[in-house]
């Protein structure tokens, strides 16, 4: 497994530490043919995607308070997660793929990321995730890419009690309907680019009033 890993490094900010992250070194020989044809599972969390990589900057650039209670979901690597621990936040990162998990956890080890809680957990069964807010924050990069998981999201976000979330996205077709059921639901929503990923938007969900969003 050693031999089928290698070392990123990711620069956050000027003038701070950069993440040292290990990744596989080719996703595509993590794809099982008998997982796929049961759960449509990909492995989509093995991957240094841009949208992951732009939601860490933005969180190491606008930190959330100290002891801010964050949750990130579907965090793959996890970049976005270790920038909010590493800021002094107590952060839960989830997935619903163990292999993430497991290399999150050594990734978290290898910068040192305090106060960084790391469980498998899936939008499908969503009183788990629910029972461990209320949630300052919700962070999300790239996970608009399958239209039939919109659902769980926008009936999971009002669930965790948060007045804000963060996603990140590379403009793929299912955002715009999500961005608008979302609003619909009683989000404001802003969008605005990344200014260095081009294809990058960052979306913020605010809930205009406790209970609006739902």
């Amino acid at each position: 497994m050693r031999d089928e890993l290698v070392e990123e490094t990711v620069a956050l900010r000027p003038g701070a530490e950069p993440l040292h992250v290990l990744r596989p070194r080719d996703a595509e020989a993590l794809l099982d043919e008998d997982a796929f044809e049961h759960e449509e599972y990909l492995p989509y969390w093995a991957e240094l995607w841009p949208s992951g990589v732009a939601l860490a900057r933005r969180v190491a650039a606008r930190p959330p308070r100290r002891g801010a209670r964050v949750l990130e979901l579907g965090c793959g690597l996890g970049l976005p997660s270790l920038a909010a621990a590493l800021a002094g936040a107590r952060v839960l990162a989830t997935d619903w793929a163990p292999d993430a998990i497991a290399l999150l956890e050594e990734n978290a080890a290898r910068n040192a990321a305090p106060a960084l809680e790391i469980e498998v957990l899936g939008w499908e069964a969503p009183d788990a995730l629910a029972a461990r807010g209320p949630f300052d924050l919700v962070l999300a990069a790239d996970v608009l890419y399958e239209r039939r998981h919109l659902p769980l999201l926008l009936a999971l976000l009002p669930r965790l009690e948060a007045p804000e979330v963060w996603l990140a996205d590379p403009q793929r077709p299912p955002a715009p309907d999500f961005l608008a059921a979302a609003a619909a639901q009683g989000w404001a929503v802003a969008s605005c680019a990344d200014g260095r990923h081009p294809m990058v938007l960052h979306h913020t969900l605010r809930a205009l009033a406790p209970g609006a969003a739902g």
